[in-house]
């Protein structure tokens, strides 16, 4: 059994730490203040990595969350990659500067991936993580509006070269609804790249973890499951590796 990090999300709206169903506003159905306690709690349980998504920079308010982001930062001793937001090469190397370990860069990497080349060169692959986000088995951008019309391996395989040293791929179609997810799309993905790749979307039970440890995955970011006690996180650490990240 290959084993896998269990990574607990730690999504920013408004200050404060949510779940949203499909990533659409206005459906939050966790709302916890105090980010940087939910991330303290998740590390003192046991978490190796953390998932911090800004999504008010996600949904174009840049400037908001960064007093929250460097209070986790300060709080937290385990690397913490963080998206939602990140535009240009000044927004990333300004998270990376400020601390975090891993840049998320997701509509920026698949229509610029030369600026991937350029925050490889100048931080190191292991410091960029591409998102690729499938929706009708396409990769969609700019919030999951708008399809490239191509599929994740065949992006996958073009932002390995151009530098990315990981992957988030997140399966839209089943994101947010606790309904279990589809394994074909992110097996397709393994088989096409050989950079590290984490799964988000979907995983709502303890089987749905054990599935995706018997896979070549990296990793896999769970929210909603975590935070509605479908899944207790202590008990999925079993399935976790012990390895450098």
């Amino acid at each position: 059994m290959i084993l896998l990090y269990i990574i607990p999300a730690v999504d920013i709206k408004n200050g404060k730490c949510v779940q949203l169903v499909q990533g659409k506003p206005g459906t939050e159905q966790v709302i916890i203040d105090n980010p940087h306690e939910v991330a303290k709690n998740w590390e003192d349980k046991g978490a190796e990595i953390l998932h911090v998504i800004n999504l008010d920079g996600a949904f174009g308010e840049n400037s908001k969350n960064r007093e929250v982001i460097e209070k986790i930062i300060d709080t937290v001793s385990v690397p913490v990659q963080l998206g939602g937001g990140i535009r240009t090469v000044d927004d990333a190397a300004n998270l990376l500067d400020l601390g975090v370990e891993k840049v998320i860069l997701g509509t920026m990497a698949v229509e610029n991936p030369e600026l991937v080349n350029q925050l490889s060169d100048d931080y190191g692959s292991d410091s960029i993580i591409v998102a690729l986000d499938s929706k009708n088995s396409e990769v969609v951008v700019k919030g999951w509006t708008e399809s490239t019309g191509k599929t994740a391996p065949e992006l996958g395989l073009s932002l390995q070269k151009h530098g990315a040293g990981g992957i988030l791929f997140t399966n839209v179609d089943v994101e947010g609804l606790l309904s279990g997810f589809n394994m074909d799309p992110l097996l397709e993905l393994l088989d096409a790249v050989n950079i590290p790749v984490i799964y988000s979307g979907g995983v709502t039970t303890l089987e749905d973890i054990e599935t995706l440890s018997k896979t070549k995955t990296f990793g896999t970011v769970i929210g909603s499951a975590l935070y509605k006690g479908r899944i207790d996180f202590e008990t999925a650490l079993k399935f976790q590796a012990v390895h450098s990240f």
